[in-house]
């Protein structure tokens, strides 16, 4: 364990929202701090809160680090803020699925993920910007962002609730007809859903992007031609690779996808609405979290 450093203020952005409600995290926050030689702040992110109502919370508490708490819609509220600036940003997971958190090896254990934000080590990532949206994480159209609608719509949550909204887009969801242009050349395809990816793996623990890396100075595109489950099996339990006839893998640094028809849109586990135009681009040393 590395020592502990002396006398840094931490500001943690808390979405009430988040976890389950076993957890009160204002209480495990100043239950952790009680014997360390730091200072903190808890700012409660309040209802429609505004990406410069956080910007000056974050400037007016003249903070060494800020934390992260909830799932990864309260973290990308704080890489927005914090985009190409020097500002560590810690993660305390408290959301549904917490896809960055899992990527990062972050505990889902309240006092681990504390350690961690506390002891850890700011490393670089890059990101994605995805029609004027910051992605960190993943962002997709069609199948999984159906899925994310359907799941929003639901009042049961957590896996229950996941697993009926993905049965219901098995069976409900149409192909889409895309066009992706990648460094000057045009895929044409039927497409179950295309995805936008920084990262590896969901937060279900999907792993659809085995080649990525949230360090070099592409994304990964993610052609899924059929929704294959035994394809989704293999990804999610094996190291096989993926059959090219149903899953196709390109690396880029900028694309535009088209799609025939209106489809849906997500980011980061956040569903935008339907679109028939995605545009992305990368962005080289976007933020740095703790780990």
């Amino acid at each position: 364990m590395n020592p502990k450093p002396a006398g840094l203020k931490f500001l943690f952005i808390v979405n009430p929202g988040s976890g389950n409600g076993e957890t009160d995290y204002k209480v495990a926050i100043q239950h952790f701090f009680s014997e360390l030689q730091h200072d903190f702040e808890i700012y409660e992110l309040p209802k429609d809160c505004s990406n410069q109502q956080i910007k000056a919370r974050i400037e007016e508490a003249k903070t060494d680090r800020v934390i992260a708490v909830g799932g990864d819609g309260t973290l990308k509220l704080v890489a927005q803020c914090l985009l190409n600036s020097e500002m560590p940003i810690g993660i305390i997971p408290a959301g549904s699925a917490n896809g960055m958190a899992k990527e990062l090896g972050i505990s889902v254990e309240v006092d681990e993920a504390l350690e961690t934000a506390v002891n850890g080590s700011p490393k670089r990532i890059h990101a994605v910007m995805v029609n004027d949206e910051l992605c960190i994480h993943l962002s997709d159209i069609g199948f999984n962002a159906y899925i994310i609608k359907k799941f929003d719509d639901l009042p049961q949550r957590g896996m229950k609730g996941y697993a009926r909204a993905a049965w219901h887009a098995l069976w409900n969801h149409h192909k889409m007809e895309v066009t992706i242009k990648i460094d000057g050349e045009e895929i044409r395809s039927e497409a179950s859903m295309v995805v936008i990816a920084n990262a590896t793996m969901y937060g279900t623990g999907v792993k659809i992007n085995p080649e990525g890396s949230l360090e070099d100075d592409v994304f990964e595109v993610i052609l899924v031609k059929n929704y294959n489950i035994l394809e989704i099996l293999k990804i999610r339990f094996t190291n096989l690779p993926f059959n090219p006839n149903s899953i196709e893998t390109f690396k880029t640094d900028k694309l535009v996808i088209k799609s025939k028809h209106r489809t849906h849109f997500q980011v980061d586990g956040e569903y935008q609405g339907k679109v028939n135009t995605i545009s992305a681009h990368i962005i080289t040393d976007a933020i740095r979290v703790i780990v």
